[in-house]
């Protein structure tokens, strides 16, 4: 299996989340994670950063955030070039599809648990 480095975007260290379980379910997988999220803290020995960090070879960004909160990282995901952007269930945009698909980023709705579940992450 190929590592992919992911950004988990919307990350937090509460347990019952999804993005928390991406982010353990992500690192047990073999790939490199890297978190940005509302507050600071430590998932599977992942750093969550609360502020945008500078992204080099990402391949993937997962998106846990509403599409209203998604708004303030246009620009930032654009620029950090990912091969592809997941939207997780919730996080349906069809305004943000279009601004990355414009940018030669590719698009998928999908469920990144499932996608890891099924070995098709």
């Amino acid at each position: 299996m190929k590592n992919k480095k992911t950004l988990v975007l919307g990350a937090t260290t509460k347990p019952e989340r999804y993005a928390f379980k991406a982010i353990t379910m992500l690192t047990e997988k073999g790939h490199s994670v890297l978190a940005i999220g509302q507050n600071a803290g430590e998932v599977a020995g992942i750093k969550i950063y609360t502020k945008q960090i500078p992204l080099k070879n990402i391949d993937t960004i997962t998106l846990y955030l509403n599409p209203v909160r998604q708004r303030e990282y246009y620009n930032y995901i654009i620029e950090t070039k990912p091969k592809r952007v997941l939207f997780n269930p919730g996080t349906e945009n069809p305004e943000f599809y279009q601004l990355l698909q414009s940018n030669g980023i590719k698009v998928e709705i999908a469920c990144t648990l499932v996608l890891l579940a099924t070995n098709q992450y």
